[in-house]
């Protein structure tokens, strides 16, 4: 477990996360290799089954990342990816998973060291939480064909 460096999803809206993640690069603030970033067009368009692929593929950590509150490009998408990241959140309790393992970020396209930081936080609370159970059940079973090629 001392060598284990999780796999981070995130799920950047086009016009503020993924912004901010290219400004971040940008102005080459550092933050972890192991994040994943997939552009969306806007936090809305995440589904659940998204978020329950990333952890089925091998993401040990997932966090959607959209515009500031009350700042949305699409008026009210962040708002929605925030509820339904609450409810994929108590799915995953239910089926004994640590909710923290998913998070809902938001950030403006000049937030580069929010990304950041998002980024730096995020992979340290996995690094505490171990790998997921998903993976390990995965790995146990010698099945690692399933842990390929997320999303």
């Amino acid at each position: 477990m001392e060598n284990f460096e999780p796999v981070i999803v995130a799920f950047c809206c086009h016009y503020c996360a993924y912004t901010a993640a290219d400004m971040a690069g940008s102005q080459r603030l550092a933050y972890p290799a192991n994040v994943k970033i997939i552009r969306v067009p806007c936090s809305s368009k995440v589904d659940a089954l998204h978020l329950v692929k990333a952890f089925e593929k091998g993401a040990d950590g997932v966090y959607v990342a959209g515009c500031l509150e009350g700042d949305c490009h699409f008026k009210n998408g962040n708002a929605r990816a925030a509820r339904l990241v609450e409810n994929v959140q108590k799915y995953l309790d239910e089926i004994g998973i640590e909710r923290e393992r998913l998070e809902m970020v938001m950030m403006s396209a000049g937030m580069g060291y929010r990304f950041a930081q998002a980024a730096t936080e995020m992979t340290e609370k996995i690094r505490k939480l171990g790998p997921s159970p998903i993976h390990v059940a995965l790995v146990g079973k010698e099945n690692t064909s399933q842990l390929t090629g997320i999303i």
